[in-house]
């Protein structure tokens, strides 16, 4: 198989790595310092102190010109968009598209690249790091989920045993848009509420003003869940998240580094998913939509 992974960030860095083990992967990037590290050093991927080095080719953005059976998309969301189309050589009328990112709504962009029969959701519970441009640390060795988007979609049990074969526990989902929520549930609550107060996780349910705010944003994620046919107890999440954040109270999210460091967020994609799936029913989600406004007002500014 031929597996074209588009953000050699952790991540793609991480799946390119071990996919490489059984299939013939090629790493997509922009960024030619870190496609030349890559190349000239490999990936060096570190797991309880041992080290591994994989050798996977890097391209810079629109040189790859060989149809790849599968791209993986681990850029940032809101590159989506340009990042197929300056890559538009590697999808061929039998590509299949899956997306890895985080938020929701993805498949709305990439239906612009490709048939939705194509097209496929997934959310993975692996953890990586990055140490330098080709080093990485694997940090999490969760189940990565799969699922196509359109009934008529052929080919995901191939896809899937691969996953499996370069020891990434898959698992096939006929419910795919359920457990995108399911993962949103805790991006576009603690996770956004923590890059906007400049907090680690753990303050979020240590500190009771915050630990309200972050309870709205659960009750709203889960209205906004309903509307599209997919029931949560909001009394079950929230305590689900509030033991996720006691578990790893030290943790800092993604929104929180991009805060910290002056960049832009994908939190169009995360709460602004929820704000634009409660408008798509007739309803608000205020506190969603304050925490874009928030967002977008912090960026730049850096810490």
């Amino acid at each position: 198989m031929k597996i074209a992974v588009i953000g050699p960030g952790a991540m793609g860095l991480l799946y390119g790595a071990k996919l490489s083990r059984c299939a013939q992967v090629v790493l997509v990037g922009n960024n030619e310092a870190h496609v030349r590290q890559i190349n000239e050093n490999g990936i060096v991927l570190k797991r309880d102190g041992a080290e591994s080095v994989y050798h996977v080719p890097a391209v810079l953005s629109g040189q790859a010109q060989e149809t790849a059976d599968l791209v993986i998309l681990f850029t940032k969301a809101y590159l989506t968009g340009e990042a197929l189309a300056q890559n538009g050589a590697l999808i061929g009328p039998d590509t299949a598209l899956l997306t890895l990112q985080n938020g929701a709504g993805h498949e709305a962009v990439l239906e612009r690249f490709a048939d939705a029969k194509r097209i496929l959701l997934g959310t993975t519970a692996q953890g990586s790091y990055r140490e330098n441009a080709h080093t990485i640390v694997n940090s999490g060795l969760g189940e990565t989920a799969i699922g196509a988007i359109d009934s008529g979609f052929t080919g995901i049990a191939e896809i899937a045993a691969v996953f499996e074969q370069a020891g990434f526990p898959c698992k096939i989902s006929d419910n795919i848009r359920r457990m995108v929520w399911n993962k949103l549930m805790i991006n576009a609550s603690s996770s956004v509420l923590s890059g906007v107060l400049g907090v680690n996780q753990g303050y979020i349910a240590g500190n009771e003003s915050a630990w309200e705010i972050c309870k709205k944003l659960i009750g709203e994620i889960c209205a906004a869940a309903e509307g599209e046919g997919y029931l949560f107890d909001a009394a079950e999440q929230t305590e689900r998240i509030r033991s996720h954040l006691n578990n790893a109270p030290g943790g800092y999210t993604s929104i929180y580094a991009d805060l910290k460091n002056g960049r832009k967020t994908e939190v169009d994609f995360i709460s602004g998913a929820v704000v634009r799936a409660a408008k798509e029913q007739g309803r608000e989600a205020p506190t969603q939509q304050l925490m874009v406004q928030m967002v977008h007002a912090m960026e730049g500014i850096g810490r």
